[in-house]
């Protein structure tokens, strides 16, 4: 279960936020996650509450106002081959949408399988 949390600076509209939400679901799928398996967040701050550097490490453009920060928490055992596969796919799903590559970060995280409840408190993967 994935847990995807996209960080933007105000203002953003909902089509913005939710194409970027589509675009990183579908490449998850692309990858093996079930269509239905979508969890979202959207954190939405100020500039004076989102700062960032426009070009560290090595980027071709600086990053801007429309620079997206997407977190992926999921479960440990994905190999470098799918995050790879995962990044590209999701590249090119925000690119057809305008939106630059150069312009969004992503981190993964990693956890093991027990350290997802779902719901009720339950353990279902222990």
């Amino acid at each position: 279960m994935p847990l995807v949390t996209l960080t933007v600076r105000k203002p953003k509209t909902a089509a913005f936020k939710h194409a970027v939400l589509d675009a990183i679901h579908a490449a998850l799928v692309a990858t093996g996650v079930p269509v239905t398996d979508q969890f979202q967040r959207v954190q939405e701050l100020a500039e004076e509450d989102f700062r960032y550097d426009p070009r560290y490490p090595d980027l071709q453009s600086d990053r801007n106002a429309d620079f997206c920060l997407i977190e992926i928490v999921w479960s440990l055992g994905r190999s470098v081959k799918v995050k790879k596969a995962f990044l590209e796919d999701l590249m090119a799903r925000l690119s057809a949408q305008g939106l630059n590559p150069e312009n969004v970060m992503v981190v993964f995280k990693e956890t093991t399988w027990e350290n997802w409840s779902f719901g009720g408190g339950r353990l279902i993967h222990t």
